[in-house]
Order: C-alpha cells, then sequence, then structure tokens
C-alpha cells in the first residue's frame, strides 16, 4: 500500500505550529499542531472536545463560513485539521482567520456551543474555561504566523 502524506513528517522533530498539510485538488488542510507527538504531552479528551465547538463554531459563524469545509480533531491528540476551499480563501487568509478565531475564542464569552445532550453526544465533557485555555495557549504560538511559515521544514 501506499504510505499516506502525514506519515511522511518527521513527528520527532514537529514542533507545534500551523502547517499546510496537503492539497486535494481546491481544498486544502492545515495541520494545527498544538503539542509535540511523541511526548506524551497529548491534550485531554475535555481539552480537544472544548476546543472543537469552539472553534468549529466560531469557523461557522466567521466572515469566511462558506470556505470552510471542515474542523477536527487528531485521532493522535496533538491537535486538529482544518480543510478549507482555496477558491473562496487563500493561504494568507485562512491563516488570518485560524487566528482570529483562536483569539476569539480565547476571549468566548457565553455557555458553551452544543452543551446539551440534544446537540452532543458527549457533552458531559465540555468546558468553555478549559477551551479558552487551550486557545489562548495555541493563539500565543501562532501569533506571528503567516503563510510563509505553513512548511513542516
Amino acid at each position: 500500500m501506499e504510505r499516506i502524506a502525514s506519515f511522511e513528517v518527521d513527528h520527532t522533530k514537529l514542533l507545534p505550529g500551523l502547517y499546510l498539510s496537503r492539497r486535494d485538488g481546491d481544498i486544502v488542510t492545515f495541520d494545527l499542531r498544538l503539542k509535540r507527538p511523541n511526548t506524551g504531552d497529548l491534550l485531554s479528551n475535555s481539552e480537544m472536545h472544548s476546543v472543537e465547538h469552539l472553534i468549529a463554531t466560531l469557523l461557522r459563524n466567521s466572515k469566511d463560513k462558506d470556505a470552510v469545509i471542515y474542523f477536527g480533531p487528531m485521532g493522535c491528540q496533538t491537535g486538529f485539521y482544518f480543510l478549507f476551499d482555496n477558491r473562496r480563501l487563500s493561504l494568507e487568509g485562512a491563516v488570518s482567520l485560524v487566528k482570529e478565531v483562536f483569539e476569539a475564542a480565547s476571549a468566548f464569552a457565553g455557555d458553551m456551543p452544543g452543551k446539551s445532550a440534544a446537540e452532543c453526544g458527549n457533552y458531559v465533557n465540555l468546558d468553555v474555561e478549559t477551551g479558552k485555555r487551550v486557545c489562548r495557549f495555541y493563539r500565543d504560538i501562532i501569533r506571528d504566523w503567516n503563510a510563509a511559515k505553513l512548511s513542516y521544514n
């Protein structure tokens, strides 16, 4: 079988940041790496889930919502994938959008979006303060990020 592209990245050297993972036609995937892989320093289930609810909600309510395809957690619990339509949002625009939503999530006021049994199959581990804390951590990592810094190298 062919080896998938993400297995080509040396995870022993990968640092937290924002990376261009792949392009599939007009669909671009960003790798939002919050924790360093292979260190045992993983995001907890509550951290992953809380960030997912905050950021997915903010992305889908942003001015660029028509370009948003998907935002969700990595199975390895070190970050998230963000997929967007490059016909509607440039790489530079996507980097700006990610920075904007993590800034907004860091200061989010109100109840956790989707925190009910009717809206989420595991709503009990959602916590807005946990999500805000992790979003502040990542916001600070990507504060000076731009499209020129999207490479894994």
